[in-house]
């Protein structure tokens, strides 16, 4: 990357939210030859560079891809190395959230994680609630499909309970049952490491966010990164199904 300085963004050029999905801290580990889990641990400590950045430039939603339900398939002590290493991660770093005004969120199946990490995750949500610099909402055992499969659900008991007639179900009843309710849909999402795909994350959220592909591995991924990502944000043409003449009229001239 270029040691050049980014030009300045104006603020109300910047997404809204921004959701990223945290990829290639096994292949930048594997690459050092050291322990898978030594990237992740690099890799949680880029997570607070992102989140100061986001402060910084008035970003008020951030939502992170940590471990999704396909996640559970990798080998057991890895598996239990990331919860561990996220329950140390969290308690390291909760005092450092609450000073810069974070609200903690969570999305997907809480329950089903261990104790050591649900009790701390619970009473860090708790302990934020009242932030609002920024909206940290981490994507923790979550998947879309899940998600969506749990919305349609909660949709047909209110339709069989009669609180619902099928006629009025539409995207905002189907928006106010997924776990992002409340939310703004994500502007931008970034995937590191060079992959180009959504990976179950935020499938119906994401249906116009624009998506920037970088190439570093999640734990190089610098508040540099982090700014360039959003300057390509800036310079894309969002046109939500209309013609670039619809929004930008002075075309036509």
């Amino acid at each position: 990357m270029s040691t050049e300085p980014l030009p300045t963004i104006n603020p109300a050029d910047l997404p809204k939210h921004v959701g990223i999905i945290m990829d290639g801290n096994g292949r930048w580990a594997s690459a050092r030859k050291l322990p898978r889990l030594e990237g992740h641990r690099r890799g949680a400590e880029r997570i607070f560079d992102v989140v100061d950045s986001c402060i910084d430039q008035g970003i008020k939603n951030l939502t992170l891809f940590a471990f999704s339900v396909e996640n559970w398939k990798r080998p057991e002590e890895e598996v239990n190395g990331l919860f561990k290493l996220g329950e140390w991660v969290l308690r390291a770093n909760l005092s450092r959230l609450l000073k810069r005004k974070v609200r903690l969120r969570v999305i997907g199946d809480l329950e089903a994680m261990p104790d050591f990490v649900k009790i701390p995750l619970k009473e860090a949500i708790a302990a934020s609630a009242e932030n609002d610099a920024l909206n940290l909402i981490v994507a923790l055992n979550y998947g879309a499909r899940q998600e969506v499969t749990l919305a349609a659900q909660k949709l047909a008991q209110d339709v069989a309970s009669g609180k619902l007639k099928p006629e009025d179900v539409n995207w905002q009843s189907i928006e106010s049952r997924l776990q992002t309710s409340g939310l703004p849909d994500p502007d931008l999402i970034i995937r590191t490491s060079g992959e180009s795909r959504l990976s179950n994350f935020l499938l119906l959220q994401s249906a116009y966010a624009e998506i920037v592909i970088v190439k570093a591995h999640w734990p190089d991924f610098t508040k540099e990164e982090f700014q360039a990502a959003l300057l390509e944000f800036t310079k894309r043409e969002r046109r939500f199904g209309m013609t670039r003449e619809q929004i930008q009229p002075t075309l036509k001239s």
